[in-house]
């Protein structure tokens, strides 16, 4: 399984920099499985195709303000700090940088002492386990101090940093936003209840391990990073009965598809469960849990293009790829959407 498999050549002007005013106005690719069509629309007219009786499956996790500026205590050396997961109370694995300066031991001040982060372990790949300590409540000294941790390729600054939640965001804990979900407005989610399209919802905490580009030449030496994610028994119940129903599993992004295959694959049908998965899609591997999927237009040689191609079949994936830089659609996460059913 070579990684060259999965690149394609993007010019840097198609890489979405700010969100459009409407997220709903952002344009999609329709692309039929079956008959391997693709459509070129507007993310608005999704409602032509689904039906009632299909499930969009959507992913609640809220985006942490997660990127801290600090400095040493002592040398007063300037520190950037990125949470990923909280692995205890006020204890955070987190990336700094940079990092050769930060050591066990190592206090860094944040907002004139208003929040500590004392580095308590050296991981792997610069990672680091660092102890908070503050007045107060954590998310609340957060919100005042952090930044939205939007992707690398981003350089413009983001004026309203609710442009990187989803309107149904509700659960705190990512590191990334889920950003098929973006396109969404309240009136189109309404929109698609009243013709009979169900909504379900669960919850998958993106790490950023979920974006890195694969560095191996043979994709099966990847290794994922593991994230949290939850389905409630209400949202099983509801999955299991749609698909008795002959309604169609929709996912809205990787995310949403990641959490579904991963109870798939555990237990053979949707059921209550939660923790931790690590699950990497790519072909020649069928999925399971879904009928069709919503999401973005990913980075070449990235997990999210192999699940994609797991799906669709990475020959017609490609294609859509290719006409996706031909006829200018915008990519990534602030890009267009595409809908694969």
């Amino acid at each position: 399984m070579d990684i060259k498999q999965y690149d394609f050549d993007l010019p840097e002007e198609l890489i979405a920099q700010v969100p459009l005013e409407d997220r709903s106005s952002s344009r999609l690719m329709v692309c039929d499985r079956s008959t391997e069509n693709i459509e070129h629309k507007h993310f608005a007219d999704i409602t032509e195709d689904l039906n009632p009786g299909d499930c969009l499956v959507l992913n609640d996790t809220r985006v942490l303000p997660a990127r801290l500026f600090g400095a040493k205590e002592g040398s007063g050396g300037k520190v950037e700090v990125l949470l990923l997961h909280q692995t205890e109370e006020d204890e955070w694995e987190v990336l700094v940088k940079p990092a050769k300066k930060v050591k066990e031991g190592t206090k860094i001040i944040f907002g004139d002492g208003k929040l500590t982060a004392e580095c308590t372990e050296i991981q792997e790949h610069g990672g680091r386990k660092v102890k908070f300590s503050y007045e107060g409540i954590f998310l609340e000294v957060l919100e005042s101090l952090g930044e939205m941790p939007l992707p690398p390729y981003i350089k413009e600054q983001l004026s309203d940093r609710e442009r990187y939640q989803t309107v149904y965001a509700k659960e705190e804990g990512s590191a990334a936003a889920p950003t098929a979900g973006l396109h969404f407005t309240n009136n189109l989610l309404e929109e698609l209840q009243e013709k009979g399209v169900e909504l379900a919802y669960l919850t998958l905490h993106v790490g950023l391990g979920t974006f890195r580009p694969v560095s191996v030449d043979n994709i099966e030496e990847h290794d994922m990073h593991a994230e949290f994610y939850q389905l409630s028994r209400e949202t099983a119940d509801q999955l299991n009965r749609v698909r008795e129903n002959g309604g169609r599993i929709i996912s809205v992004g990787t995310t949403s598809t990641r959490t579904l295959e991963t109870i798939m694959r555990d237990y053979g049908t949707f059921t209550e469960a939660g923790g931790w998965t690590d699950i990497f899609i790519y072909p020649p591997q069928k999925l399971q849990a879904i009928d069709g999927l919503i999401t973005n237009f990913h980075l070449p040689k990235s997990t999210l293009i192999m699940l994609v191609s797991a799906f669709a079949g990475r020959d017609f994936v490609m294609e859509a790829y290719h006409r996706a830089v031909e006829e200018r659609y915008r990519f990534f996460s602030f890009g267009d959407a595409m809908f694969i059913k």
